[in-house]
C-alpha cells in the first residue's frame, strides 16, 4: 500500500477531527481503488533470467532484433543466440549443450529433438525459398540454374546435411541441372560471405540472405524456387525456464511476424 505524507495539526478537537476525516477518506480511497494516482505494474519478469536459443544461421538478423525487442519489453530477461547450421545445432542440444529455444530452418533438425524427448509441440513460425546469389556487378554473367554447372565458374552450396543444401538439392534435381560446386558449407551465411567477398561466382542461399547481404549482393529468382518452401519450427525446450516460452510466444506474435516480414521471411 502506498504510505500516505504526513499531515500538520493544529491544536484543538476541530483540527483533530478533520485529521481523523482526511485520514479516513484516504483509507476509504485506497480499499475502493479511487486514487487519483495511477497503480503501479508489477514487472513482468519476477526474477532475473538468461536464455540461451539456438537459431538457425538464416535468422542470424531477424533474431538479432527480435532478441534485442524482448528485452526491451522485459528487463530482467537477457538474450543469449548460437547461430549456426540446425541439423549442428540440434545434434549438439542433443549431446547436452545447454539450450532453451531452438528455431531451425526445417523441420528435420527440430524433430530429431522431439524424438530424443527434448522438445514437444514446436510451432512453424516463418518459411522461406531459395535465390541465386551472385556478387554486385554479376561479372560472371550468370541468368539461372543452368549456370551452376558451368565449371569455369566458382560456385558455392550449403551441404546436403543442412536445410538450405537439402532445398538447393531438390531445386536443382527439378530444373535437372547438375551443379559443379566448389566449396559445400555448413551453413548458409558461410555461403553467402563468400558470394559477398566475391570468393565465389554464384551459390543458392535463402532470398532472406540476399536482403541481408544489402549491396554487396545481387539476388536472381529462379523459376520453380516457389515450390522448394523451407518451414521453420520453432520450441522452447523441455525444463527452460518460463522466459524461453514468453520468447518463442514473443516471435510466433505479432510483433516477430512484423520484424520476420521486413527481413523477408514468408508466412508460416
Amino acid at each position: 500500500m502506498r504510505r500516505m505524507p504526513r499531515l500538520a495539526l493544529g491544536a484543538g478537537a476541530l483540527a483533530l477531527a478533520v485529521a481523523a476525516g482526511l485520514a479516513g477518506c484516504a483509507a476509504a480511497g485506497a480499499g475502493t481503488g479511487t486514487n487519483s494516482s495511477p497503480a503501479v505494474s508489477a514487472p513482468t519478469d519476477a526474477a532475473p533470467a538468461t536464455i540461451t536459443v539456438f537459431a538457425a544461421a538464416s535468422l542470424t538478423d531477424a533474431f538479432d532484433e527480435l532478441a534485442r525487442q524482448y528485452e526491451h519489453a522485459h528487463p530482467n530477461v537477457d538474450v543469449v543466440l548460437n547461430s549456426g547450421g540446425s541439423a549442428a545445432l540440434a545434434q549438439q542440444v542433443v549431446e547436452g549443450a545447454p539450450a532453451d529455444v531452438f528455431a531451425s530452418a526445417a523441420e528435420g533438425p527440430m524433430q530429431t529433438l522431439v524424438d530424443a524427448g527434448l522438445a514437444t509441440d514446436p510451432a512453424v513460425f516463418a518459411t522461406n525459398t531459395l535465390q541465386l546469389a551472385v556478387p554486385a556487378g554479376n561479372r560472371a554473367g550468370v541468368t539461372g540454374l543452368a549456370d551452376l554447372a558451368r565449371a569455369e565458374l566458382r560456385i558455392a552450396l550449403c551441404d546436403e546435411s543442412v536445410p538450405c543444401g537439402a532445398a538447393s538439392a531438390k531445386l536443382l534435381a527439378q530444373a535437372r541441372v547438375t551443379a559443379s560446386p566448389d566449396t559445400l558449407e555448413s551453413d548458409v551465411r558461410a555461403v553467402l560471405t563468400k558470394v559477398s567477398l566475391g570468393e565465389v561466382d554464384a551459390a543458392l542461399v535463402y532470398r532472406t540472405d540476399v536482403l541481408a547481404a544489402g549491396d554487396a549482393v545481387e539476388g536472381i529468382d529462379v523459376p520453380g524456387a516457389a515450390s522448394v518452401v523451407n518451414r521453420y519450427p520453432i520450441a522452447a525446450l523441455d525444463g527452460a525456464p518460463d522466459a524461453a516460452a514468453g520468447f518463442v510466444a514473443f516471435v510466433t506474435g505479432p510483433a516477430g511476424r512484423a520484424v520476420l516480414a521486413e527481413a523477408g521471411f514468408g508466412a508460416p
